[in-house]
């Protein structure tokens, strides 16, 4: 069972993973050198360690040691209670849920692995807003798309706000990066999947009409201010849009992921 250790400082050098969560560039150094994410609230902590990830610590007001007394007596970590006005202190912000786990990451699996078995995946090129890249990750979980790949630049599903806001379906959706970013459309294709690619080029199709008949397919997103690249463009197998009205081009990347995820696993 989980040792408990009650804290008193908010400096206490042993809270190192958890001090000054809003420093986005700070938290990004600490977690690649550590090799560690954060989960937030108590639903998000659950599915992180059911998924597997190896706790390295947890941090919780006393009301929460209660509500997850069974995730607790399962492992054999420290867990650090504090006050909430304390734990304020040590992160920097107001926690609605004041729960938190330290975890260590896993080597990411291979994309073959990802994709075997896979009939629809979601791939992101350099999608940089965390917020964004969660609100996919919980789109895809919740609609039934079967694996989601990310380009070398995107966002970290692990980073705090991602997990956060995919409600921890990153850890229930299979996911990996892409090392070949210049060849990645014509490997999907090699491998079977019809690439869609969603885009405001001319020559693009319906998105209802692009997924037809499509045993394998993959929904291909860009970035938030220019979409994707001319060479994803290209080289997917169909560039296909989402129809819109009263003058407006285009959703954001998080809303256009579940369009096109409802659209798709329904095809």
């Amino acid at each position: 069972m989980a040792r408990l250790v009650e804290v008193t400082d908010a400096d206490d050098p042993r809270l190192a993973d958890y001090r000054d969560l809003r420093d986005t560039q700070l938290r990004r150094s600490l977690e690649a050198e550590h090799g560690l994410f954060l989960a937030e609230g108590e639903k998000v902590v659950r599915r992180a360690v059911a998924a597997g990830y190896p706790p390295r610590s947890f941090l919780m007001s006393p009301r929460w040691v209660e509500g997850l007394h069974d995730v607790l007596e399962a492992v054999d970590v420290v867990c650090y209670v504090a006050p909430e006005p304390l734990l304020e202190g040590i992160v920097g912000f107001h926690l609605h849920r004041g729960a938190l786990a330290s975890l260590a990451r896993t080597p990411l699996p291979a994309v073959a692995d990802v994709l075997a078995g896979a009939r629809t995946v979601v791939v992101l090129e350099d999608i940089v807003d965390h917020t964004n890249v969660g609100s996919v990750f919980r789109s895809a979980a919740g609609l039934g798309v079967d694996a989601v790949l990310l380009a070398p630049r995107c966002a970290d599903p692990l980073y705090r706000r991602s997990v956060k806001v995919s409600m921890g379906t990153v850890f229930s959706v299979p996911w990996t990066r892409v090392e070949d970013w210049y060849a990645a459309m014509t490997d999907l294709s090699a491998a079977g999947f019809r690439t869609v690619a969603l885009t405001l080029a001319e020559d693009s199709v319906d998105l209802a009409d692009a997924v037809v008949g499509a045993e394998r397919l993959a929904l291909v997103l860009g970035t938030e201010g220019d979409g994707l690249s001319a060479r994803w463009q290209a080289s997917a197998d169909v560039r296909a849009v989402i129809p819109m009205a009263a003058g407006v081009d285009s959703l954001n990347v998080a809303a256009a992921s579940a369009v096109a995820c409802y659209v798709a696993v329904r095809r």
